[in-house]
């Protein structure tokens, strides 16, 4: 499962709402290497019925069946400091991948 915790909950709320969506969702997608593999947030406006989805703290979380095979666990958090504004998105199972032949995660960038 992954938490949105209660401020990235309300941050991401807002803004959508500031953007026009009624129904909340967001996507995560891969960005970076495959060596070193980062995570990044978009408005899931292309919603398939390929896609994986859960909900948590009343945001839809929408993935690709690819992305969500190296993400089952994990959590979506935002922070507000003197440096800025950012969404922290971390995955626990990120580092354990040993399997690339059934996992394809290297393979969604």
């Amino acid at each position: 499962m992954i938490e949105i915790t209660n401020r990235a909950a309300a941050e991401l709320k807002s803004l959508l709402a500031t953007e026009g969506i009624e129904q909340p969702a967001i996507r995560i997608y891969i960005t970076g290497s495959s060596t070193d593999v980062q995570y990044g947030l978009a408005v899931a406006d292309d919603i398939t019925e390929y896609d994986v989805t859960m909900e948590n703290n009343g945001i839809k979380i929408v993935m690709s069946p690819e992305v969500a095979a190296g993400f089952s666990d994990g959590s979506i958090d935002f922070i507000a400091d003197n440096t800025g504004k950012n969404f922290i998105i971390q995955n626990a199972d990120t580092g354990t991948c040993d399997n690339c032949e059934e996992c394809n995660i290297c393979d969604a960038e």
